[in-house]
């Protein structure tokens, strides 16, 4: 038996996903997950899932399949392995931002809108991620998805290590977004897609803010305590970029492009030829595409300018010296990989589109503490439990577009959300930055303020759905 693999087959360039490769039914049939068959006729009842009443969205398939797990078949091992260190890769590259752009304003003799550029610089390199990825999946598979990805990341470090001029050192942070996209894009739709995906996703994105947690803090103590420049932070990152390579290119060596495409000759045999341009155009499955799209846009985008921003606010505004304004950052990433793991399990047992009613609201609260009490203490304690509960947000999000779309199309909705998502890490960050030059740092509260409570509205304009079938 094997599982469907999913794609957009379009001509319009999307960004896609290579879906689970084929397996054999586990010995034990106690761990793997056997969705039930959609029946025949259309206007029967939809048993393998649940959505809202009044969102009457197509069956997940027409075959029955077995979803794999992180260690089932045997292969998958080194390739969550891959995942997993790629993500360690990425949170440390977006978490030093924030703890650097102080530095490197300083080094370059820049003003707030110009420095600024630094975050919106990767917009780019998303952006080709997303419009590229279906190209380098149909030529060549996976394998290509994990070379490119950890080769892009090795130039664009061994490039800012050089410390360039200015305009060289944001084509290099573009190079860095490219390979974060194509990345983000590719892990996130193949663990969504495994059992027990919340779980796994909280992880994968608790090792995330893991890379986020020690980055600022090893680059805050070379460059506060032991005097060096910014741009020596780089030589480390280098050698994680050397072992992101190793890693992926062993872990993905055997997915290359011919078996993407066998994977998705048995796909047009089982199920309908899934694509991008419905996931977006086509109701009721688009309103689910976008509005995960847009939560995911504005959480990223508060995520990382919360993050980045955080460390010039608590000098500036907080009056707090440049070390404990650092510390200050890898609080708010090692909440926000506590919380991913944590709630990662607290998520899927009480419902996502209910944990996360829950969560904002007290992100909320926290935030309104954060601007109100100005202490430094008290805000570095209130942004600490800030990432606690935005942690569990974006996982959620990719394993509610599991359960609300039809099978088919999780390979280009998720493919789409989590680039167009990304994009928020560029655009929202460098929107703070061009504001804060004409009216001061201090605007970073009440624009987050802003930012969650637009999120807020668009998780609950989801429709309702319940547990997945595991």
């Amino acid at each position: 038996m094997a599982s469907t693999s999913f794609t957009n087959n379009g001509g319009s360039s999307s960004t896609s996903v290579i879906e689970l490769e084929p397996v054999r039914l586990a010995p034990s049939t106690k761990s793997a997950t056997i969705p039930f068959d959609t029946p025949a006729d259309p206007t029967a009842q939809d048993h393998g899932r649940t959505v809202g009443e009044d969102d009457d969205l197509p069956p997940p398939s027409t075959a029955s399949s077995v979803k794999q797990r992180w260690n089932y078949p045997r292969s998958n091992v080194p390739k969550v392995a891959a995942c997993f260190w790629s993500f360690v890769v990425m949170g440390a590259n977006d978490a030093a931002y924030g703890a650097l752009i102080h530095y490197i304003e300083r080094y370059y003799n820049l003003t707030y809108l110009i420095v600024s550029l630094i975050f919106l610089s990767p917009f780019a390199g998303y952006t080709s991620s997303a419009f590229m990825n279906n190209m380098i999946h149909h030529r060549f598979g996976q394998r290509g998805v994990a070379l490119l990805a950890s080769g892009c990341h090795m130039i664009a470090y061994l490039i800012i290590a050089l410390h360039p001029p200015y305009p060289v050192l944001v084509i290099a942070f573009m190079i860095a977004g490219y390979g974060n996209g194509l990345a983000d894009a590719a892990w996130n739709a193949f663990i969504g897609n495994m059992d027990h995906a919340n779980e796994i996703l909280g992880f994968l994105h608790g090792l995330y803010g893991f890379g986020a947690v020690i980055s600022p803090l090893v680059a805050t103590s070379m460059v506060a305590k032991a005097g060096l420049q910014w741009y020596t932070f780089y030589y480390l990152m280098i050698g994680l970029a050397g072992i992101e390579l190793m890693t992926s290119t062993a872990g993905f060596w055997s997915a290359n492009a011919a078996e993407y495409r066998a994977s998705m000759t048995q796909s047009s045999a089982d199920s309908p030829k899934g694509s991008l341009r419905a996931a977006l155009t086509r109701r009721p499955a688009a309103r689910v595409t976008w509005l995960c799209a847009l939560f995911l846009l504005g959480y990223v985008g508060i995520e990382v300018a919360l993050g980045g921003w955080i460390v010039v606010f608590m000098i500036q505004v907080r009056q707090g010296a440049e070390f404990a304004a650092g510390m200050t950052a890898t609080g708010f990433w090692l909440g926000i990989t506590v919380g991913r793991v944590i709630l990662g399990f607290v998520t899927p047992r009480i419902g996502e589109k209910l944990a996360i009613s829950i969560y904002l609201p007290i992100v909320i609260g926290l935030e309104l503490l954060f601007w109100l009490v100005p202490q430094f203490i008290v805000s570095a304690i209130a942004v600490s439990f800030q990432g606690f509960f935005l942690g569990p947000l974006f996982p959620a999000a990719i394993v509610a577009m599991s359960k609300l779309l039809p099978r088919h199309l999780h390979v280009g909705a998720i493919g789409f959300a989590a680039a167009f998502g990304g994009s928020g890490a560029a655009i929202l960050p460098f929107a703070v930055g061009a504001i804060a030059q004409a009216k001061g740092v201090q605007v970073l509260q009440p624009i987050i303020l802003a930012l969650l409570a637009v999120i807020f509205g668009i998780w609950l304009g989801l429709p309702r759905f319940g547990r997945k079938s595991e």
